[in-house]
């Protein structure tokens, strides 16, 4: 198998308290060209403790864990400042927990029941900067963000030109190097332009202000 959108190896941290579907995934990036599994974690302690250690590139968290859940395990990577893209691989397909992922900082909410070629293809979208969701659920996220925005009167009014700019390229997928390349700008200020932007918006992820761009028509 190969990453179709990797161009050098990413290193993976795993967490998961289920040890043969953990070995199972570790088994898949392994035979996937461009991956590299650098550790494993059986509970979402062990795996804070790796993530300090190993600074990964990505992190595939499973939710439904005994301990510290993956919820509470991915709002602890965050406030603790890890920037590695995580992504929630899980069974649950519960709007709340979607919702709750992509709110904490998760970078993507994929299925465990997803064909393999389909969860590579969303990896991949992730570590491009691009939404990684399963297509089953992304209509929920949406339709969950398009109801809060109506309470909580957020609008894109706020968000200076470029701003506005470049929230359209997140709903169109792009990654940073996309669009740094299309605004002619260097990738760093559309970091520092993305950052803004959540903060203006109260969203914790790029996913979460790219869907909600969509939901909104922003596109």
């Amino acid at each position: 198998m190969t990453a179709n959108t990797m161009s050098e190896n990413t290193r993976v941290l795993v967490i998961d308290d289920h040890p043969l579907l953990r070995k199972g995934v570790c088994q898949l990036l392994e035979l996937t060209d461009g991956f590299i599994v650098v550790g494993e974690a059986a509970s979402g302690r062990d795996g804070i403790e790796l993530a300090k250690q190993l600074d990964p590139d990505l992190i595939l968290l499973d939710l439904n864990m005994k301990g510290i859940n993956g919820l509470e395990t991915l709002r602890t990577l965050r406030d603790m400042g890890v920037d590695s893209r995580i992504i929630l691989l899980t069974v649950s397909n519960a709007p709340e927990d979607l919702i709750g992922a992509i709110r904490a900082g998760a970078d993507g909410y994929i299925l465990k029941d997803n064909d393999p070629d389909d969860i590579l293809r969303l990896i991949g979208n992730a570590m491009q900067g691009q939404t990684a969701i399963s297509p089953e659920l992304a209509s929920l996220l949406a339709a969950a963000l398009r109801e809060e925005s109506m309470t909580e009167q957020r609008s894109q009014a706020s968000l200076t030109e470029r701003e506005t700019a470049i929230l359209k390229c997140l709903a169109a997928g792009k990654s940073n190097k996309l669009i740094a390349r299309e605004l002619d700008i260097m990738e760093s200020t559309v970091k520092v332009h993305v950052r803004n932007l959540l903060k203006k918006l109260k969203f914790r992820s790029r996913v979460e202000a790219a869907v909600w761009a969509v939901a909104n028509q922003l596109d």
